[in-house]
């Protein structure tokens, strides 16, 4: 996809990775960018800045999913290529990781990417053309230690971004997924853990890797580009792959 002339939305577009991907977009000369964000005066001046447009959504809300596509689509026609990038950290293993703070990242991490597609596929598909982006994560991919309900969640985003290519991919949808590793946003690790990033970059260089993507209309998203290696080893040696994190996670604990 080339973004000139393109409609985009972006979620969690008030800072970060989204803002950094509406700017690169509007440089692109895509038409208009839609930025939505939960913080409506963070959206609105991050919107201001950038030379967009902007408005509040609960993207764990259907009903405000909706409404932002409709509001879109309303002011600048049919909607190009929506970036489904809301997101939070979500700390604890297991059993330290209460219900709610799951059920919580489910809902932002995974549900969310299901509202999204539900409101923008139908018009898509009768158009016949259509971009997703959904924003997971290099956890869903391989492992965040110490992050149960990210990793877990994650992964499940980018099993739904799969299973949104294989299904609509002959409708004319393309689908990619945002899977980086480290990025200097307010999620950040403040420093760099044994073996889980391979650096923290800025959102900015992101972005250029998503432009690339999207022209290229690939699959995976790769702002670390070590990664596409490490997930082809653990398909071909899972245990092996299993192993080694279990020991990079000792190493981790002082173990």
């Amino acid at each position: 996809m080339e973004l000139k002339d393109k409609v985009v939305v972006i979620t969690g577009g008030s800072g970060g990775i989204g803002r950094a991907m509406a700017k690169a977009f509007l440089a692109q000369g895509a038409k208009a960018v839609m930025l939505a964000d939960l913080d409506a005066a963070a959206v609105s001046a991050a919107a201001k800045e950038i030379g967009c447009d902007g408005m509040a959504c609960d993207v764990t809300q259907e009903a405000q999913v909706q409404a932002l596509v409709k509001a879109t689509v309303d002011k600048y026609g049919p909607i190009d290529l929506f970036c489904s990038n809301a997101g939070a950290g979500g700390k604890g293993v297991l059993t330290d990781a209460p219900n709610e703070v799951w059920q919580k990242q489910w809902e932002l991490h995974v549900m969310s990417h299901l509202y999204a597609a539900r409101a923008v596929l139908p018009s898509m598909i009768e158009r016949g053309s259509g971009y997703l982006l959904n924003t997971a994560s290099a956890a869903g991919l391989l492992a965040a230690l110490g992050s149960g309900p990210y990793t877990v969640t994650k992964a499940a985003a980018v099993k739904f971004a799969e299973f949104l290519s294989i299904t609509h991919g002959d409708q004319g949808i393309k689908v990619s997924v945002l899977c980086p590793q480290g990025v200097n946003t307010a999620m950040a690790p403040r420093s760099l853990g044994d073996g889980q990033t391979d650096g923290i970059i800025e959102p900015e260089q992101l972005a250029q890797t998503v432009v690339e993507t999207l022209r290229e209309e690939r699959f995976y998203v790769l702002p670390h580009p070590e990664v596409g290696e490490y997930v082809r080893r653990k398909g071909e040696d899972v245990d092996r792959w299993l192993g080694g994190m279990r020991r990079l996670r000792r190493k981790s604990q002082g173990g």
